[in-house]
């Protein structure tokens, strides 16, 4: 017998007793989620914002901007020229060295819209929106290796445990739907991004902030169903014997992840009706699936920026598309710049520009962002592991590349920055990811400086201590 448990101990204790069990029986029918305070109940920005979603189109291992958006006249009449040296000197890139020779597009390029911007013939679908498109063509980062220039796109640093850009907004903002995460991440082609879930992790923040990944084959979200021989009642039950523990636990050492851990258990509960639902996409008319060129069932890209809409429309915050498959080396005539690009950008091209269109038509342009971006750019000349092959393929590059946005406070119809006549650096206005977060906070009425976290004793933001909103492609 323990001489030192008290009155008070057995009282405090006894909840989970008899107590416990008549209130578990009294509440069996009650098979509801419980009304407790959500924290990713919508929040208050810094100031009014002109968007309120955000929807990240991350093209994994980087497209070869010169071959699609960028384009280069005096680069293709130097094709096959050696490199100038004064470009190289100091630099170091992933699979070249010596002197590489450069390497003109073979795409063909054309104007479109009254904008007049370039795009190449590898794509067919997004000259038609080309009025709708804001490209920053003066992109940088530090990064030339998948996995860091993720991280540091994503989180703000190419280091491991930093939260995700969709953590911060989520944490800053909440979210409008409160039984779906405020933030989800889909993947297609098969591979997750080179920096795995680190890309749409929360870190050092509260875990609730953490990016769910949804699949768009199979089970939704792993592990929401319930298991066999559970019905929803009895998860119900489950449900409210552990958050009664946890209550306990949260009571007695107050650690917040406790309170999350209940948070969370809740929101998986909400999500087994909500999730289905959402990700059924047999639910949109014919004419919509095609205009994206999904099919029910499948695993892809384009399903899944159809599933973007469909979340965002539900009042998701934030929705990251991750598709494998744009690291064009030149290894195999899969990845060869010539014939393999043009394949890659169908599906592509076809999903991106239904996507917007859908969200214009349905009036959520304007208060949506959309971004489309590698993690850094391809190299003006040949890879040197591929140049003596027939397949064309470039470099990682990341001293100037391009990416384009459109939405939800983006300066529509225009080309901002670009790099010098080779490609090979900024010639002016440069963004760097810092920047561009900053910029994407502020259109949500974030102040990316306000928008901070204590870990450690130190204040940590998204944008570390850099950043600079990029007012000139602001509608």
């Amino acid at each position: 017998m323990n001489i030192n448990v008290t009155r008070r101990h057995f009282l405090r204790d006894c909840q989970l007793g008899i107590g416990g069990i008549a209130l578990a029986s009294l509440m069996a029918g009650n098979a509801k989620a419980q009304n407790a305070p959500n924290p990713l109940r919508p929040r208050a920005p810094h100031y009014p914002g002109k968007a309120k979603n955000v929807i990240y189109l991350h093209m994994a291992g980087s497209p070869p901007h010169l071959d699609l958006f960028d384009y280069k006249p005096q680069l293709v009449r130097r094709n096959a020229e050696p490199c100038p040296e004064s470009f190289l000197q100091g630099r170091r890139f992933a699979f070249t060295s010596g002197v590489p020779r450069l390497l003109g597009t073979p795409q063909r390029f054309a104007r479109h819209g009254q904008s007049g911007q370039w795009m190449s013939e590898a794509v067919q679908h997004l000259p038609t929106i080309a009025d709708e498109l804001c490209f920053i063509k003066s992109m940088h980062t530090e990064q030339f290796n998948h996995a860091p220039a993720e991280l540091l796109l994503f989180t703000g640093s190419p280091q491991f445990g930093r939260p995700s850009m969709g953590s911060w907004v989520t944490y800053g903002l909440g979210s409008e739907s409160q039984d779906l995460p405020g933030f989800i991440a889909l993947v297609s082609s098969g591979t997750f991004p080179s920096a795995g879930n680190s890309c749409w992790n929360n870190g050092f923040i509260p875990s609730i902030y953490q990016g769910v990944q949804c699949r768009s084959q199979g089970d939704p979200v792993l592990y929401v169903s319930n298991p066999a021989g559970m019905d929803r009642d009895m998860r119900r039950l489950s449900l409210d014997a552990l958050r009664d523990l946890n209550e306990l636990q949260a009571a007695e050492l107050g650690n917040p992840e406790t309170r999350t851990r209940i948070e969370q258990y809740e929101l998986a509960f909400r999500m087994q009706t909500a999730v289905p639902e959402v990700m059924d996409i047999t639910r949109e008319p014919q004419r919509v699936i095609d205009s994206y060129g999904a099919q029910p069932g499948a695993a892809s890209f384009a399903n899944n920026c159809l599933l973007a809409r469909r979340l965002i429309e539900r009042g998701v915050r934030f929705v990251q598309l991750h598709d494998w498959g744009w690291d064009f080396h030149g290894t195999g005539t899969g990845r060869d710049i010539k014939v393999g690009l043009p394949v890659k950008c169908r599906t592509m091209d076809k999903a991106v520009t239904a996507l917007i269109r859908d969200l214009k038509h349905r009036g959520l342009l304007d208060e949506t962002i959309v971004i489309w971006s590698g993690e850094f750019g391809r190299s003006p000349f040949r890879e040197g592991r591929t140049a003596n092959s027939a397949n064309l393929g470039r470099d990682h590059h990341p001293f100037s590349f391009t990416i384009f946005a459109c939405g939800g406070g983006f300066k529509p119809g225009m080309s901002y920055g670009e790099s010098d006549e080779l490609g090979f650096d900024v010639g002016e206005n440069p963004v760097h990811p810092h920047d561009l977060q900053a910029t994407i906070l502020h259109l949500l009425g974030l102040e990316h400086t306000r928008l901070t976290y204590r870990y450690q004793g130190r204040d940590f933001r998204l944008t570390d201590v850099h950043g600079n909103i990029v007012h000139d492609i602001l509608a």
